[in-house]
């Protein structure tokens, strides 16, 4: 059985998910949600990054006694059976339309000014940032870990910069007083907000890679959640200082607004650049994860077709090259459809829940001890987020139905068309 390359080390896998979380998420989430709540959103992100430690801890667990590049997919056939793995393995792929137009469109947003008139086209635009995700993922998980921790070096200096120019003091860091009216509000932010830790689940399908999985994954989770959440607080305490924030133009704008009051305008195209990087390597671990994911399946169910096959670098070269097809229609799609950043955000986000939920339910079943505690409290966190978002959990619900129906009990031996 073909396996992928063990490449992957604490350091390279620290940056890649701490990239990952901060990666699109910096550039809209905490203007978004400060547009929601105001200053409360800081008691959001306070609560946020509390109930996100037990979901990734048991992610950790998960990823160390159990690493395979089928991540969630692979946890649920262990604890349950294969139709319950290929439901919630699509349902993962289901992602693609509802969260990639969304932040391949705000990469592009960014790489536009950088580009020659003739193709800031955002279509254009958004065509070339899928072809470097394609090109950088070909060369393998160990270039990309290079790439992405250079990134998230360069992200951590860009926040520190804003809170040094900011003048950021202790009554700017104060925690806003809070009433029982404004529940509701925090409420309405996590909803939004939870996007930011999305990529804990994508980063499982990493752990066949690591070179130490049992020591170096669990602790490359741990530390990435600790220091993403640091990064989303600070960079909301610049943004609610300067009310940047409760307009459309600062929901993907924030940042660059910052910068040009911060900086001056000779950084716009520093910031430029570095927005595109940090929403780059944000997709980039995402369509590592979706095209280890279609390959594990062909691994396990059709281990004669192309989707199956590795390339000389130790990629699955075939999958990569089908998952970024299929992110370029979904761009044109979105890019379309013109739907509102804040939906495609919710909709991505009930998936990314669901997805959560089955593995903390699945970790209930395979873990012992201290340990099935910790994944019956995430599961808790997981219910919790489902009440957050609230309608468009029925977006997962409803697809994730359609998926067990389609895949019979009597077709559980033989893998689902792709």
């Amino acid at each position: 059985m073909a396996q992928l390359k063990k490449e992957i080390t604490l350091v390279s896998g620290i940056g890649q998910l701490s990239t990952t979380l901060l990666g699109t998420g910096l550039f809209m989430v905490p203007a978004i949600a400060a547009g929601i709540a105001g200053a409360h959103s800081l008691w959001a992100w306070a609560a946020l990054l509390i109930a996100i430690c037990p979901v990734a801890l048991t992610f950790a667990v998960l990823g160390k006694n159990y690493p395979n590049a089928g991540g969630t997919a692979y946890f649920v056939r262990l604890a349950f059976n294969q139709r319950l793995e290929k439901s919630i393995a699509w349902l993962f792929l289901s992602v693609i339309p509802v969260g990639v137009p969304a932040a391949v469109a705000l990469a592009a947003g960014f790489l536009q000014p950088l580009l020659p008139g003739q193709l800031k086209h955002p279509l254009i635009v958004q065509a070339i940032t899928v072809f470097l995700l394609v090109m950088v993922n070909l060369s393998g998980a160990k270039t990309s870990g290079r790439i992405q921790t250079v990134i998230a070096l360069s992200i951590f200096a860009l926040v520190t910069a804003l809170w040094w120019f900011g003048d950021i003091n202790a009554n700017d860091i104060a925690m806003p007083a809070i009433s029982t009216g404004d529940l509701l509000l925090i409420g309405s932010a996590l909803s939004v907000m939870f996007w930011c830790f999305v990529g804990i689940e994508a980063f499982a399908h990493m752990g066949e890679e690591f070179k130490s999985p049992q020591r170096d994954f669990p602790i490359a989770i741990v530390v990435g959640c600790i220091v993403a959440g640091a990064a989303y607080w600070a960079c909301s305490i610049v943004i609610i200082k300067y009310h940047a924030y409760g307009a459309a133009q600062f929901d993907t704008g924030s940042i660059p607004y910052l910068s040009n009051i911060l900086f001056g305008s000779q950084a716009k195209l520093l910031i430029s650049g570095l927005g595109f990087a940090a929403c780059f390597a944000s997709i980039n671990l995402y369509t590592q994860s979706l095209s280890r994911m279609l390959w594990a399946q062909a691994r396990d169910y059709k281990p004669d077709s192309r989707l199956a096959k590795l390339s000389s670098t130790g990629t699955p070269a075939n999958a990569t090259i089908v998952i970024g097809l299929v992110l370029l229609s979904a761009c044109v799609v979105g890019e379309i459809s013109q739907f509102d950043l804040e939906v495609f955000v919710k909709l991505a986000n009930s998936v990314f829940i669901l997805v959560y939920s089955m593995a903390m339910l699945s970790a209930c079943k395979l873990l012992n001890g201290g340990a099935r505690k910790l994944a019956a409290l995430s599961l808790l966190t997981c219910t919790i987020m489902m009440i957050c978002v609230g309608w468009s959990m029925l977006y997962a619900l409803a697809l994730f139905m359609l998926l067990i129906y389609k895949i019979k009990p009597s077709e559980q031996s033989k893998p689902l068309s792709i």
